[in-house]
C-alpha cells in the first residue's frame, strides 16, 4: 500500500440517539465528539437509528397491505374486472 494516501481507520463508537445504545466499530469517519468506555476515549458518532431501534431488528415492523389497497381501487374504477373479462373469453 502507497503511504500517505489512505484515510486513518481507527475505533469509532457509534451512539444511537433514541436508544442511547453504543456500539464500538473501525470507520475512517471524522468527528469532533468523544466519549470514554472502560477507560478508553473513543471518537464518538451520533446516529438517528441503528439496529437497537430499527424496526425491522426489534421485531416491531409494520407489514402495509398493498394487495388490499389495489384490491379497493380496481373495485371502485371497476379497473380490474375488464382485465378479467378479456382473459376468461
Amino acid at each position: 500500500m502507497k503511504e500517505g494516501i489512505h484515510p486513518n481507520y481507527h475505533e469509532v463508537v457509534f451512539q444511537d440517539t433514541s436508544t442511547g445504545a453504543q456500539f464500538v466499530t473501525r470507520s475512517t469517519i471524522k468527528t469532533d465528539r468523544t466519549c470514554e468506555i472502560d477507560g478508553k476515549k473513543y471518537p464518538l458518532v451520533m446516529v438517528d437509528i441503528s439496529s437497537a431501534s430499527h424496526p425491522f431488528y426489534t421485531g416491531k415492523q409494520k407489514y402495509v397491505d398493498a394487495a388490499g389497497r389495489v384490491e379497493k381501487f380496481q373495485r371502485k374504477y371497476n379497473w380490474g374486472q375488464k382485465d378479467a373479462d378479456k382473459a376468461q373469453g
